[in-house]
């Protein structure tokens, strides 16, 4: 899987320029309100003719102006979501996913119906019109039916953003099981640093139509600098791990990684399912020696790299924890009773009911 995009692009006085290419399985496009996002998906989608682009899915090229080359919307096999599902109001769940496969002639179809439906769990569905359906519901008939297009790469354009806490919460697994299994790219349009640390690969930062950074999303979520004011509270360090142990009894999951154990509250998947986890700078504290003796599970074992700025009384310190980093944002009149500085041993502190992870299994 692979996704080239080189844009420069004008619209009026606003100017887009972004460039990257990602082999990741979902690749975010992140930003502020009006930083070009939905400009760029519009021109990977075709809906908008750029002055100067490349776009090349899978080494198919689908614009390059040089070569004079535009392949029409309808024909560059692209599943678009929107912000609003968007669905036929006159027809079922059924009709709706159907529309999805009668747009595309039937050899270029790969996608299986029973497949989507079972992924999306949206078989029960399927004698239900759109007003019958929650938001949540109704979002994941709209990505069914981008699916089952068959489509060689999806773009979702902030798929989340009108719905409520718990409409998220409830649809935020459907989509990690669709990055996970589907073998096609996704692009995935979003301001909100909770969702696109949950699920990127690799993370496109846009700010004022410029590309701001591009890279993994382990190393993008420690540059807190790169995120909007507005959200700049959620960010942090993402780390990879597995699920090690249950304890049933109270109700907690012990995930594993080099960086060391972390327990987290509800019962995950079996034993070696993986587990993304993002862990907020704010709710990290820091000792140079190791506490004992304290309500916080999780203790990790680090060695400061980086310390950098965070306003006019705190700074954003990095440690590296068996080779993945942990943010803490603590007070500068701490950094210096502790002595803070690259090198120096640490150990990161942090409260198990305050990691963010993936939703436990049903009890």
């Amino acid at each position: 899987m692979s996704l080239i995009v080189d844009v420069r692009h004008q619209q009026g006085s606003f100017k887009l320029e972004a460039s990257f290419e990602s082999g990741g399985r979902l690749t975010a496009i992140f930003g502020a309100s009006g930083s070009g996002k939905t400009t760029l998906v519009n021109v990977i989608a075709g809906l908008v003719k750029p002055q100067h682009a490349r776009i090349i899915i899978d080494g198919s090229v689908l614009t390059d102006t040089v070569a004079g080359i535009a392949v029409p919307p309808h024909k560059r096999r692209i599943g678009y979501v929107f912000q609003d599902a968007r669905l036929f109001p006159h027809l079922t769940v059924a009709g709706n996913l159907s529309f999805g496969e009668w747009f595309t002639p039937k050899v270029e179809r790969y996608a299986a119906r029973g497949q989507i439906l079972d992924l999306l769990g949206i078989g029960q569905l399927m004698a239900r019109k759109p007003r019958d359906l929650s938001g949540g519901e109704k979002q994941r008939v709209a990505i069914g039916r981008a699916l089952l297009s068959s489509p060689r790469l999806l773009l979702m354009d902030e798929p989340l953003a009108s719905l409520d806490q718990k409409r998220k919460d409830e649809i935020m697994p459907y989509l990690e099981r669709l990055r996970d299994e589907i073998r096609i790219p996704i692009v995935y349009v979003s301001h909100s640093v909770a969702e696109v640390m949950r699920l990127a690969s690799d993370i496109t930062v846009l700010s004022e139509g410029r590309l701001s950074a591009f890279g993994p999303a382990g190393e993008i979520a420690q540059r807190l600098d790169l995120i909007p004011a507005e959200e700049r509270e959620e960010g942090g360090a993402i780390i990879d791990m597995a699920v090690a142990a249950h304890d049933r009894a109270f109700g907690m999951t012990k995930l594993s990684s080099p960086a060391g154990d972390i327990y987290v509250p509800g019962i995950l998947g079996a034993a070696g399912t993986p587990a993304r986890l993002r862990i907020r700078a704010r709710d990290v504290m820091l000792a140079t020696e190791e506490p004992k003796n304290i309500s916080a599970l999780n203790i990790l074992r680090g060695t400061v790299s980086m310390i950098a700025e965070a306003g006019p009384s705190a700074v954003n310190v990095t440690l590296d924890c068996g080779g993945s980093p942990v943010v803490a944002r603590i007070t500068r009149q701490s950094a210096a009773a502790l002595g803070i500085r690259p090198g120096l041993p640490a150990f990161a502190v942090v409260k198990a009911v305050s990691v963010s992870g993936p939703t436990p299994e049903p009890r």
